[in-house]
This record gives C-alpha cells, sequence and structure tokens, in this order.
C-alpha cells in the first residue's frame, strides 16, 4: 500500500464464512441454534477485517484514490448430500438471508472505501442468489435480500449510532440488530435492519434528525424457522412481504424488529 500509489484501481479480499472447518464445513440445512450462532458471529467478523485494512489504507492513501474489493464472500458450507462435490451445489435458508443482509450492511459502513463487492457466485454454487434444476428456477431467501437492498444502490450513505442489546447463546454473544441507511437521490431515506436473534423481537426507537418524516412503509424477509429455505416444489417458502410494524411518533421512527429477520423501511417526507 505504501509504495502503490495512484497504481492501482483497488486491493482484493476474499473472505467466506465457513461455520466448521474445511474438512466439515456443517449443512446448509438442518443446522442447530449454535451453528447459526457461529455463522452469523463469523460473519460480522467482515466489520473488523474491513476496519483493519482501511486503517492502513488510510494512513497511506488518505486521499482514497485506491478502492477495497471484497470480490469473493458468502457462506460457505457441506455441498447437498448426492450432489458433486466439485459443483459446490449447496441449499440457501433464512441463516443465509441475515448473514447477507448483516454483510451488506458492513459494506455500507465502510462505503467510502469499499468500491466493489461481489458475493462470490450467483447460480448453483455456495451462497446463490438463484438455484437450477433442468428448466426449474428457484429464487434463494439471499436473492430476496438482495431484491430488498437494492433501495441503496446510488444513494447517499447515512451514518448510524446504533445502541443495541445481545443475542447470547451459552458463552457466545454477539449484537442482536445491525443496520444501515441511506438517502437517495428524491430525498427518500431507506433503512435497513438485521435482528439476528432467533427467539426475540426487539422494539427500538430511530432518531430521524433533521429528517421531517411523514409516511413510512416498509419489507421484511423472515420465516417460522433458521433453517426454512426455497425448493422447486416450494419456491415462496421465504419471499419479500410488506412490513408494517414501524410508524413515525413525534418525528422520531419507532418499530418493532421481529426476531430472525430483515426489514427495510421507507421514510418519505
Amino acid at each position: 500500500m505504501k509504495e502503490v500509489g495512484g497504481r492501482a484501481w483497488g486491493i482484493s479480499l476474499h473472505n467466506y464464512t465457513v461455520p466448521g472447518d474445511w474438512g466439515n464445513k456443517g449443512p446448509a440445512t438442518g443446522f442447530s441454534e449454535e451453528k447459526y450462532m457461529i455463522t452469523v458471529q463469523k460473519a460480522l467478523q467482515m466489520d473488523p477485517l474491513i476496519k483493519g485494512h482501511v486503517e492502513i489504507m488510510d494512513k497511506y492513501d488518505p486521499q482514497k484514490r485506491v478502492g477495497f474489493c471484497v470480490d469473493e464472500w458468502g457462506n460457505w458450507f457441506d455441498v447437498e448430500p448426492g450432489t458433486n462435490p466439485g459443483f459446490l451445489y449447496q441449499q440457501n435458508t433464512l441463516r443465509d438471508a441475515i448473514t447477507c443482509a448483516s454483510i451488506l450492511n458492513i459494506f455500507h459502513k465502510y462505503s467510502d472505501r469499499v468500491r466493489m463487492a461481489n458475493i462470490a457466485q450467483m447460480v448453483n454454487v455456495l451462497q446463490s442468489i438463484i438455484l437450477t434444476k433442468d428448466d426449474k428456477m428457484v429464487l434463494t431467501p439471499t436473492y430476496h435480500i438482495y431484491n430488498m437492498y437494492k433501495v441503496h444502490q446510488d444513494a447517499t450513505n447515512l451514518p448510524v449510532e446504533l445502541l443495541t442489546p445481545d443475542y447470547k447463546l451459552g458463552e457466545r454473544a454477539i449484537p442482536a440488530l445491525n443496520a444501515s441507511a441511506s438517502v437517495d437521490a428524491g430525498g427518500v431515506m431507506h433503512i435497513s435492519i438485521v435482528n439476528t436473534d432467533p427467539k426475540n423481537d426487539i422494539a427500538t426507537t430511530v432518531e430521524l434528525k433533521g429528517f421531517a418524516a411523514k409516511s413510512v412503509s416498509g419489507q421484511i424477509v423472515t420465516s417460522s424457522k433458521l433453517d426454512s429455505w426455497n425448493d422447486f416444489d416450494h419456491p415462496e417458502t421465504i419471499t419479500l412481504q410488506p412490513f408494517d410494524g414501524a410508524r413515525i411518533n413525534k418525528g422520531s421512527l419507532e418499530v418493532k424488529v421481529p426476531a430472525k429477520s430483515v426489514i427495510t423501511i421507507e421514510i418519505k417526507k
């Protein structure tokens, strides 16, 4: 970084979330709450990983000429039973949606440096957004997060200060909530919030400083089980649904974030 100056467009990072080890990564479905906790906990390590790189880049490139590219990331589990191990075909559950949204929130946090971020594969490999078989196609929970988060594209990142309880399991603990926010060219604000706690709804209040909110609507991705997934016989077990658990009260946003969910709130003046 010290020597590259402005001669490079970006620096690349590959970082996968593996809840086990490389010989036994763990199943994509039928996992325990402990495996869920480990997966989310490891996914959240994307924050200190980027933070450490950015601190070095800011030291030697304070003008931010060089971008940071997380050009391979996502959950990596054992392949589905009966499939070719070399094809890396795995199912995709609500757990994947929660980790996907949490990592996207991290990318938003460092958007002044993170100029490119690509989930590893799009179709049929690792944490895909689409699964196919012959002439059939199914959209995964990860797809629906991407669909939900598209409102942040080409928008202005808003700083988020978050006070959150912890989600605890045994000796492990992680922040129950993570979030990001932006305002688009039309002046519409979007706030995306992830509740990693699989058992508890969390009520929170968002101070909308300097934003005269008049109306609010929302969308949600969730399901009754952490390992719910979409398959070719049941393609809409997890989809993007309307969310009506938010309201404006005296200039603040009051929202009850359901357990194991991802929501995006749209606020208009």
